[in-house]
């Protein structure tokens, strides 16, 4: 075939050309904020987003075509933290095989010109692989390493064979120095059953590793488990949990009626520890995912101290349509230096999307919002009492 012909059917010049400029493409944050975050207008990655050597063999000779040979269907769920000056996103990257997998993409300012780096993450296997590997947390921790704690997806191994959907669940472990490369520990041992998002503290709390849980029955039920569990490990390469107990619990009636779990690791603020997490309600349409915040004490990390009413940040516009529909899930925030803190949060398990606050914001947000009241005729009176507070300071 004759390069003139190739260059029809894969103009590589070109495809690098549309690549970049969608890379370079300026982020603006939207005209309206609500005082609390700002959300951006476009989508900080998308499966279009994933490098053209991923997706493309480039050689005539065996690619005759130019074809599209590995196709990516996601970019979503991604763990975050500051990388130098630089930004950077552990993300759940998900192939048209269904098959997630890890990469790094990095950003000079937070919001946009988020580039992957050259290849995906090697994750090393334990003796029984990983079938699914997913929504990794990033933790600079005290003790010196870098950990990404990820949920791991394996077959039930107790259900029948005509069964080829039910699956096990359970927090994985890594560790590293560069995000290059990654040392694997043993998956966590929990007494509580499935785990998923298994988020670990920044701190040792006591001279031990603390773990926010996720324990549930099933891999998509949560059964008599759900909520935000904490425990404790004495070594991480042996990760054994222990005194693990739910400091968050479900509760009928809110936006995590049917199961919660946290987001990122927990930012260390004056007034307390800020945390982010998902709630999970149904609807007649099916499952909803939003994000709600909440304090712990400073001293004591068991102890919810403050619980703002309601959700945080929910789906809206297009974030609302995608492969598993509205649906918003944070497992990455940055907090700068000088305060300014970006949200990093998938829209509907489809793509990625940044809002930026600050800690006093989000922390004003959180003691100084009320608090849920759980009938609505709490609600009625929280309403009617700011309302005469306003009269009041406008002499009305």
């Amino acid at each position: 075939m004759s390069t003139s012909i190739l260059s029809k059917n894969l103009n590589f010049e070109a495809l690098k050309k549309n690549h970049q400029e969608l890379i370079e493409k300026q982020n603006r944050p939207e005209d309206f904020p609500n005082g609390i975050y700002t959300r951006y207008k476009n989508p900080i990655l998308t499966a279009a987003h994933a490098p053209i050597e991923w997706r493309y063999d480039l050689n005539p000779a065996t690619n005759p075509f130019g074809m599209e040979r590995i196709g990516i269907n996601a970019t979503f769920n991604a763990g975050a933290m500051k990388w130098g000056d630089n930004y950077v996103l552990a993300v759940r990257v998900e192939g048209i095989d269904r098959k997630s997998f890890f990469a790094i993409a990095e950003s000079p300012n937070g919001i946009d010109n988020f580039k992957f780096w050259d290849k995906p993450c090697v994750i090393p296997q334990t003796e029984n692989p990983d079938t699914n590997v997913y929504d990794m947390r990033l933790i600079n921790h005290e003790d010196g390493w870098i950990y990404g704690i990820f949920c791991t997806e394996r077959k039930d191994p107790k259900a029948p064979k005509s069964d080829t959907s039910s699956a096990v669940a359970n927090a994985g472990i890594v560790r590293t120095k560069d995000l290059i490369n990654w040392e694997r520990l043993p998956d966590l041992i929990s007494n509580t059953g499935q785990q998923r998002n298994v988020v670990l503290h920044p701190e040792f709390v006591n001279g031990k590793y603390a773990l926010y849980t996720r324990p549930q029955d099933g891999f998509i039920d949560v059964g008599n488990g759900g909520g935000i569990g904490l425990g404790y490990v004495d070594d991480m390469n042996n990760p054994v949990v222990k005194d693990e107990k739910i400091i968050f619990g479900k509760q009928y009636h809110t936006i995590y009626e049917l199961k919660n779990g946290l987001g990122p690791a927990p930012i260390k603020t004056e007034k307390g520890w800020l945390h982010m997490a998902h709630g999970v309600r149904n609807t007649a349409a099916g499952l909803r995912y939003t994000l709600y915040l909440f304090m712990t004490d400073l001293n004591d990390i068991s102890k919810v101290t403050h619980v703002p009413a309601g959700h945080f940040m929910a789906p809206d516009g297009i974030e609302r349509v995608g492969d598993v529909s509205n649906v918003l899930f944070s497992n990455g925030w940055i907090a700068d230096q000088d305060g300014t803190v970006f949200i990093y949060y998938a829209s509907s398990d489809t793509r990625m999307h940044v809002a930026v606050s600050t800690v006093e914001k989000l922390v004003d947000y959180v003691i100084n919002t009320p608090a849920d009241t759980f009938i609505s005729a709490g609600s009625v009176n929280t309403i009617i009492t700011q309302v005469n507070k306003n009269k009041e300071y406008l002499g009305d």
